[in-house]
């Protein structure tokens, strides 16, 4: 039942503790978007969500995209990268591949296409400073799923109903806690004032005073008069024999002078 309830335990945790991380991929994906020409990272990688095909069979719209961030000069032509942009007169990002490379001086423009764009290259020339990061995967239709998080009901359902959850289960398990802690204070409390209670008694135990020299000539006393009346019931016992044997002599004595007289009278007679 133990290992049924600890198994379950961990079960909830790694399942709380995914729903977090899930969370935190969205924040993450939702803030990394543009601002002021920087997008968020973490660890130098930004996860992005692709909104059209351009870039089809290599990744199409709903799937998460990773950029890193990179030295532009190591860029060549065929690469994949992120970039600032304008389409449809909006500021947006954009990931399309690197068609060709221009140098003049020590600064570089790109001209880039998309896989799926039938050839026409974008209308805009990027520069270095353009530059978001270079593409290093994918994972396919995971982008529908952080549109799904940014939806009302979506963001509810995963983010906000498991995180409720899991505050709740805390909060159960620090009061279980809580709980255990009380029972194992008032046990040790208990033991300790039992353990208190049983040295005090033999503390008293041995600090209980000695008879005093009174009680001993009372029991003495006492003893002595029992001794008497001991020795008091003998003699008296001695007496009563000596007395019945003292009877016993003259009732004898008495019977023989009563035959020494008849023996007298018969002689006279004769």
């Amino acid at each position: 039942m133990k290992a049924l309830k600890k198994t379950g335990t961990i079960v909830i945790s790694v399942l709380l503790w995914l729903v977090i991380l899930v969370a935190a991929l969205y924040a993450f994906t939702t803030i990394a978007t543009r601002d002021n020409q920087n997008v968020s990272s973490l660890l130098g990688y930004t996860p992005l969500v692709v909104k059209s095909d351009s870039m089809a069979p290599t990744f199409s719209a709903g799937d998460l995209i990773f950029i890193k961030k990179c030295d532009t000069s190591t860029l060549k032509e065929g690469d994949i990268i992120c970039f600032h942009t304008i389409i449809d007169n909006e500021y947006a990002l954009n990931t399309h591949r690197i068609q060709k490379i221009d140098t003049v001086g020590d600064a570089r423009s790109y001209t880039t296409l998309g896989d799926n764009n039938n050839g026409v290259a974008d209308a805009h020339i990027i520069s270095d400073g353009d530059i978001v990061g270079k593409y290093v995967g994918d994972l396919p239709k995971a982008g529908k799923v952080m549109d799904f998080l940014s939806s009302s009901m979506g963001f509810l359902i995963v983010i906000v109903l498991p995180m409720l959850l899991f505050f709740i289960y805390q909060v159960y398990n620090l009061i279980m806690i809580a709980i255990r802690l009380k029972k194992a204070v008032a046990v040790e409390t208990a033991r300790e004032t039992a353990i208190a209670q049983e040295e005090a008694a033999q503390k008293a135990a041995a600090q209980r005073p000695e008879p005093s020299e009174a009680q001993n000539e009372a029991e003495a006393a006492k003893a002595a008069l029992e001794e008497a009346r001991k020795m008091r019931e003998e003699a008296e016992a001695i007496r009563a024999k000596a007395e019945k044997e003292l009877a016993d002599a003259r009732k004898q004595q008495g019977q023989s002078d009563s035959g020494d007289d008849q023996t007298k009278e018969e002689g006279t007679e004769s």
